[in-house]
């Protein structure tokens, strides 16, 4: 992708030595590897039965159709032009994603000053814990006749946005009089799922009551900002065309073949070598750019995911020539980096310590930005600082970082933006969607399904008592209880 540029040197042996660092011939010899991967991910791809099956329809996202981009856009619009506040219901991708894109291409202090948000409203994000304070804060404190509410959820089971939803309707209800409903918007399952279903009902009664729009067969949660994040955007003011035209054109720069021109693949490669040969288990992302610091939040989840699997994967291929994915319960592989967000300069002051002076286990990932929206300069009279530009100080600082960990071989590598603008946002993330999915493929695990996340929620149902839970998934929680000795409790 024109603009938006990938520097990996400091990966390499020949800056931070053989022993933490990737060699060249150790690159090449992944190359057959690399072109197996290309051609599996190729074939699935092109495939729209096996993209819906096994969740990469994302893929297809940055070429959404001009009037259904037209239509959310309008509806935004319509949106902001009448409430005061958005509140915002969703957790994982359905939160995550929104809070990236709002930090990134949002004025920062966006829901502090009218004057940043220029007339549109304020959002807030809820549904993503279930810590009583926030929630409680913020309806005590909004007029619920000037809020909005949009709520997102595939099920509309998880506990997190279903116990928020349920509480902020009975608020609306309440605060906003018979129509309240017309103050909700749902982003559910096309067909199934217990949201689906009061939506279904809502609007048998009133066709205006709980408008809706429907998440995409095949595309995961946190691979769904470019699906369910677009009324966000388009409430905030963000052209959403923008975001898609960056998205598309690093989709074009991520599916090239040749491992020397696709950025995706060589971050993909050169993490599965560092993860595999060198020990690097730990992966660190810290943008140089305080409005990004909840993108690499986002990709926490992304990496977390999608590669932190228990088996390998099998591939099924069925009689229309399709493909089905499924957990190879005979393979326990256990695999996956751990990711970690940091934020410069801050963690600079915290994390960096134990990254130059601990164990060399991680590999850095930083984002540097190229221009900044604003400037301000040291007033004259300050030593060595004066005139100085922030801009100029923050890209110093990375640029410090960089060589403080390569004195001491500690892997690293830069993504450069060229400005935080709707086009680059769009491209930095699918860049990173991109190159999960072919990590995924160089590790042989499935990294579209996330089966570990299940057992919290499992527990959780059964303990409340949720009818239907798996007859088997009950057993096991009733036969091992959590154990706890009060003489191991001080």
């Amino acid at each position: 992708m024109k603009g938006i540029n990938f520097d990996f040197n400091n990966m390499f042996s020949f800056n931070v030595g053989g022993e933490n660092g990737v060699d060249e011939k150790e690159l090449s010899a992944l190359s057959y590897s690399v072109n197996e991967a290309h051609n599996h991910l190729s074939r699935v791809l092109s495939d729209k039965s096996s993209r819906v099956k096994i969740g990469l329809e994302w893929t297809r996202l940055p070429f959404q159709d001009a009037k259904t981009v037209r239509d959310i856009q309008k509806l935004g619009d319509e949106i902001a032009g009448k409430y005061e506040n958005v509140v915002s219901l969703g957790i994982g991708g359905s939160y995550l994603g929104l809070k990236a894109a709002q930090d990134a291409l949002c004025p920062p202090y966006y829901n502090d000053f009218a004057g940043v948000r220029k007339k549109r409203p304020r959002v807030y994000f809820e549904g993503n814990n279930l810590d009583p304070d926030t929630l409680s804060v913020l309806l005590k404190n909004l007029n619920p006749k000037k809020t909005f509410v949009i709520v997102i959820s595939k099920s509309g089971e998880t506990t997190e946005t279903k116990t928020a939803f349920i509480t902020v309707r009975e608020w609306l209800k309440k605060g906003a009089g018979k129509h309240y409903g017309r103050q909700i918007f749902a982003i559910t399952d096309p067909e199934s799922g217990s949201l689906r279903s009061e939506v279904d009902a809502e609007q048998r009664q009133d066709a205006l009551s709980f408008r809706n729009s429907s998440l995409m067969k095949g595309v995961g949660g946190r691979f769904s900002e470019l699906n369910m994040g677009l009324l966000h955007l388009a409430v905030t003011g963000v052209k959403i065309g923008d975001v898609l035209k960056g998205a598309a054109d690093m989709h074009k720069a991520c599916t090239r073949q040749e491992l020397s021109s696709n950025p995706a693949y060589m971050y993909a490669a050169l993490h599965t070598i560092l993860y595999r040969m060198k020990g690097k288990d730990i992966a660190i992302i810290m943008p140089f750019c305080e409005t990004l610091k909840s993108t690499a939040d986002w990709y926490i989840q992304m990496l977390a995911e999608s590669l932190g699997k228990k088996y390998a994967r099998k591939v099924k291929k069925l009689p229309d020539g399709s493909e089905q994915w499924a957990n190879d319960e005979g393979r326990a592989v256990n695999v996956g980096r751990t990711p970690i967000s940091a934020r410069g300069t801050n963690d600079l002051h915290s994390i960096q310590q134990n990254n130059i002076e601990g164990m060399n286990n991680k590999a850095v990932t930083f984002i540097r930005v190229g221009k900044f929206r604003s400037e301000i300069k040291v007033p004259a009279g300050n030593g060595i600082l004066s005139g100085k530009k922030f801009s100029g100080l923050i890209g110093l600082a990375q640029e410090a970082t960089e060589w403080a960990l390569v004195r001491e071989s500690r892997p690293n590598c830069t993504i450069i933006v060229p400005e935080i603008s709707a086009y680059y946002w769009g491209g930095l993330i699918y860049f990173f969607e991109m190159a999960t999915a072919f990590e995924g493929e160089l590790l042989d695990i499935n990294a579209f399904d996330q089966p570990g996340v299940e057992g919290y929620k499992n527990y959780m149902y059964y303990k409340l008592g949720k009818p239907g839970l798996n007859k088997a998934v009950a057993e096991e929680i009733r036969k091992n209880p959590l154990v706890k000795n009060p003489k191991f409790i001080i």
